[in-house]
C-alpha cells in the first residue's frame, strides 16, 4: 500500500462530482469506505487537458499495455480466464527494461516494496451488497441481467454480493449459487443444478429448457448424457427415462463431474439404464483414481465396465436354438378365398 499522497483521476468509481476548478470532489460512498480502510491520502488531478500532465505517465503505460497485449482483442471463455492472462503478462512484464535505465521493473520494484506500508489486518469487502427477490423462474435480476438460484428459493428475498467478475448469492449465512457477472444487459445465467428438483416434477419441461442449452455449451451436459438419455428414454419412455436422468444429474452435487461421466459411460455400454448402476460405476472410478489405477475410457465404444447385463448373461448360458424361425406362410391360402359379394335378398 503506498505511503504519502495518492495522485488519482478523476474517474466515475471513485467520484460522483468535480466542484468548480479546484481539487474539491464529491466521493462516492463505496471510495470513500476503500480509501478509510486503506489509510490513503488522495490527490485528484485536474480534469481535461489542464491535468494531462500530472498522469501522463500512467495513462502512457496504459495506453502502451494496451497495445501489446489487448490488440487483437484476445478470445478468452470468460473474465476469470482474462484475469489470468493479464497477470502472466504482469509477470512478464517484470523483466522488461524502459530505455536505457540500468534495471528491470521488476528489480525497480524489489527496491521500492521495503517503502510500502502493510494492508490493513482487517477484510475490506469489495463488493456491493443487493437484496433482490426470487421470481417465480427461479431467477434473480441484478444489473438487467437473470441469474438462477435454487427453486427452494422461489419467493424470498436473498443477499447478494456483487463483485467486478462474479456474483455470490447467499440464503441468511449460506451461499447458494456463484454465477460469472454478465457485462451485457439483458442476458441470463442459469445453472441447470439449480432446476432438478423442478424438472422430477415436471420432466417434460427439460429438453426445451434453456438451462439445458447453457449446461451444453459449457460443457457440462456432455455427449454421455446425451447418449444415456436416448436409450433410456427408448426403454422406459419419455418421462421415466427424463427422470432416470435428473436422478443421474443429482449425482453430480456429490461426485466429481469426470467420475459421474465415466459411471454414465460404463452403465452405458453394460445396458444397465438405471441411476443405481451409474452410482455404482461412479464409485468405482472414484476408488480406481484413489488406488491409481487406470479408469476406464469415458469415450463411448471403448468401455470396459464390471457391470454385466443380466440378460446378456442369461442368454449366453442357454443351449443354442435350432428350430426354424417362425413363419405365417400357411395362411397365405386363406388369401385365396374371396367372401361372396352380398347380394338382395329374393323374395
Amino acid at each position: 500500500m503506498p505511503r504519502g499522497k495518492v495522485r488519482c483521476d478523476n474517474l466515475t468509481s471513485a467520484v460522483a462530482r468535480v466542484l468548480g476548478f479546484n481539487r474539491a470532489r464529491v466521493e462516492t460512498d463505496r471510495w470513500t469506505a476503500f480509501r478509510s480502510w486503506a489509510g490513503l491520502e488522495v490527490f485528484y488531478c485536474r480534469p481535461g487537458i489542464d491535468g494531462a500532465h500530472e498522469k501522463g505517465g500512467v495513462e502512457g503505460e496504459v495506453g502502451r499495455f494496451r497495445r501489446n497485449h489487448l490488440v487483437p482483442v484476445p478470445d478468452v471463455t470468460s473474465l476469470a480466464d482474462l484475469n489470468s492472462q493479464v497477470d502472466a503478462w504482469d509477470r512478464q512484464d517484470d523483466q522488461r527494461r524502459i530505455g536505457e535505465r540500468p534495471r528491470t521493473v521488476g528489480e525497480y520494484f524489489a527496491i521500492e516494496k521495503p517503502l510500502l506500508q502493510p494492508l490493513p489486518e482487517d477484510h475490506f469487502e469489495t463488493g456491493r451488497l443487493l437484496t433482490p427477490r426470487v421470481d417465480r423462474y427461479a431467477q434473480i435480476t441484478v444489473r438487467m441481467n437473470h441469474y438462477s438460484v435454487p427453486v427452494r428459493l422461489i419467493g424470498r428475498q436473498v443477499r447478494v454480493l456483487l463483485h467486478a467478475c462474479e456474483l455470490v448469492v447467499y440464503d441468511g449465512r449460506t451461499e447458494v449459487a456463484r454465477h460469472e457477472r454478465l457485462a451485457t444487459r439483458g442476458g441470463s445465467r442459469l445453472d441447470l443444478d439449480h432446476y432438478l428438483e423442478g424438472l422430477l416434477r415436471k420432466p417434460g419441461a427439460l429438453p426445451g429448457a434453456t438451462a439445458l442449452d447453457q449446461a451444453r455449451a459449457a460443457g457440462k451436459f456432455t455427449p454421455v448424457h446425451d447418449a444415456w438419455w436416448e436409450a433410456t428414454s427408448l426403454a422406459h419412455g419419455d418421462a421415466a427415462g427424463t427422470r432416470a436422468l435428473i436422478e443421474v444429474l443429482l449425482l453430480h452435487r456429490h461426485m466429481s463431474h469426470h467420475h459421474v461421466v465415466a459411471g454414465i459411460a460404463a452403465a452405458l455400454q453394460a445396458g444397465a439404464l438405471t441411476s443405481d448402476a451409474v452410482a455404482l460405476e461412479a464409485r468405482r472410478a472414484a476408488e480406481r483414481e484413489g488406488s491409481g489405477e487406470a479408469g476406464p475410457d469415458t469415450a463411448l465404444g471403448r468401455i470396459v465396465s464390471p457391470v454385466i447385463s443380466l440378460t446378456e448373461r442369461r442368454l449366453a448360458a442357454l443351449p443354442p436354438d435350432s428350430r426354424p424361425l417362425p413363419s405365417v406362410a400357411a395362411y397365405d391360402q386363406l388369401l385365396r378365398h374371396t367372401q361372396p359379394s352380398a347380394g338382395r335378398p329374393t323374395s
